[in-house]
């Protein structure tokens, strides 16, 4: 059955193309909505504003969430508000970081 746990948990799958770090940890999936007919909405962001890497995480995102069952469209929608920042990155990613 689709969730907003189990499509996070499917983006984990999904690396930062210069990090190489899930993009769920990083902080840049601010939200995941799904609808009863199985359309997906990612809400996401970027480390920052000029970032050119869009086109490169959200295909990937798109074909990492249709692996699901059930998923009958993906969207992904790019916001700066709020604006990313260190704090929004798991334990996980800091470490591999080295900010511990």
């Amino acid at each position: 059955m689709l969730s907003k746990k189990l499509l996070l948990k499917q983006l984990k799958n999904v690396p930062d193309p210069e990090l190489g770090i899930s993009i769920v940890d990083l902080g840049l999936v601010y939200d995941v909505k799904l609808d009863k007919r199985g359309n997906v909405n990612v809400v996401m962001t970027l480390t920052t504003m000029g970032c050119p890497l869009f086109e490169l995480i959200s295909e990937p995102i798109k074909a990492e969430i249709r692996k699901i069952s059930g998923v009958k469209n993906v969207e992904v929608e790019l916001t700066f508000d709020p604006p990313w920042s260190v704090e929004k990155m798991s334990k996980e990613a800091k470490i591999k970081l080295g900010f511990f």
